[in-house]
């Protein structure tokens, strides 16, 4: 059974991040959701999350495709703690911490794919506008 890994924040579930979700699940037969923990999202994000661990977790759960959901602090730390064959990240996860995975993963014998954007929709952009639309 080829085990895929998908991380991020998955803040504010939108469209992107069931597209993204739904190509990584095209690439095993099990898919692992890794939702970043609170407290953590700062170190590489402008702003922290809207929703709780919990809750981010509840959601991306509820989809059909995913098989697993846990939750990670690090990912250059955490990755070498799960059970997976395939790593799975976007084309905007180019901080060290992904370039320390992307790292361990070629010298671990796990393979790394980097799916695409959905265009025009982020958690970011969105965030952008509720502030927007706040400042009124």
């Amino acid at each position: 059974m080829k085990k895929v890994l998908l991380v991020g924040v998955f803040d504010l579930f939108h469209f992107g991040h069931l597209r993204l979700i739904q190509r990584a699940a095209t690439l095993g037969d099990y898919l692992i959701a890794a939702v970043q923990e609170d407290g953590y999202i700062l170190k590489h994000k402008p702003t922290e999350a809207y929703y709780s661990t919990e809750e981010r977790i509840e959601m991306i759960r509820a989809l059909r495709v995913v098989d697993e959901v846990i939750s990670y602090k690090d990912i250059a730390d955490d990755i070498k703690t799960i059970d997976f064959d395939v790593f799975v990240k976007g084309p905007d996860q180019t901080h060290s911490g992904f370039l320390s995975a992307t790292e361990w993963c070629e010298a671990n014998g796990k393979s790394v794919v980097t799916l695409p954007r959905t265009d025009g929709i982020s958690s970011t952009y969105l965030k952008q506008l509720l502030e927007d639309f706040a400042k009124r």
